[in-house]
């Protein structure tokens, strides 16, 4: 029975070390990547999020595309939310203040529950904790007197595909 050389042995090892060296590099690298939004919620050209209700699930990030030209905001309602993300009280630019480009807000949410969250611009919360349309207090009125309907929106987390969240 033939012994292998010295020299074979170095050389299948150092393959082995490098093709290891190779594996934990590329691992790290697609670590790097930005995760991949497959979730989305856009503003129109009007005062509203499309869609209102979106349902997700735990270790999914949702990303806000503003596309009106004027600025929206994404304000979480603590009082509702179980999901996560509290305090959430961002600027998304419209298309006048961001060079002609639409603005974007993107969050993870890694646990199960509910994210409501309101435009502070074209909503408020009433007494319930409810979005409701600006009032007489500041608010958007049309020719008709109608304060419109609240800029708000809810995302439904669900148990990641594990089951285990």
């Amino acid at each position: 029975m033939a012994v292998p050389s010295h020299r074979w042995l170095s050389k299948a090892l150092g393959l082995c070390a490098l093709l290891a060296f190779t594996g934990l590099t590329i691992s790290a690298l697609a670590d790097q990547r930005p995760p991949k939004t497959r979730n989305q919620i856009i503003v129109p050209g009007e005062d509203r999020f499309t869609p209102f209700a979106l349902t997700i699930r735990a270790g999914d990030f949702v990303k806000w595309t503003n596309t009106d030209t004027d600025d929206h905001t994404v304000v979480s309602d603590d009082f509702f939310n179980t999901a996560g993300n509290q305090g959430v009280n961002v600027v998304i630019p419209g298309t006048d203040s961001n060079n002609g480009n639409p603005g974007t807000l993107t969050l993870h949410f890694d646990k199960p529950g509910t994210f409501v969250y309101y435009c502070r611009f074209h909503a408020h919360l009433d007494a319930a904790n409810q979005p409701a349309a600006p009032g007489p207090d500041g608010g958007i009125q049309d020719p008709s007197g109608n304060f419109g309907t609240p800029m708000s929106g809810v995302i439904t987390v669900l148990p990641g595909k594990g089951g285990n969240d």
